[in-house]
């Protein structure tokens, strides 16, 4: 069993918020990535729905997770995100990964 943590978050930006939005997610992502515990942080458009974006994320550990979430990029996103957006994110652990 890994010990990696996915985090999905499915994110809604408000009426007139979708640019806003995605330039801190953007950023987000240019950020994440360089984390040494970061393994994947890609931004996902719904076809269906264009103002809806999905983060999809997966760090090595818990604790590389909470270094992300230690980071100041990352308490910028919070401070932010609940006037861009609705949030639902998820904390994943694997239970049959190939």
């Amino acid at each position: 069993m890994t010990a990696q943590v996915k985090i999905m978050a499915i994110l809604t930006a408000l009426p007139g918020k979708a640019a806003e939005l995605r330039a801190l997610l953007d950023g987000m992502a240019a950020a994440s990535r360089t984390e040494p515990g970061n393994l994947r942080y890609d931004i996902w458009r719904d076809r269906s729905l264009p103002d809806r974006v999905i983060l999809d994320e997966l760090y090595t550990d818990e604790a590389a997770v909470a270094a992300h979430r230690a980071s100041a990029y990352f308490a910028d996103y919070l401070g932010r995100i609940n006037d861009l957006a609705e949030r639902t994110a998820v904390t994943l652990d694997a239970v049959d990964v190939a």
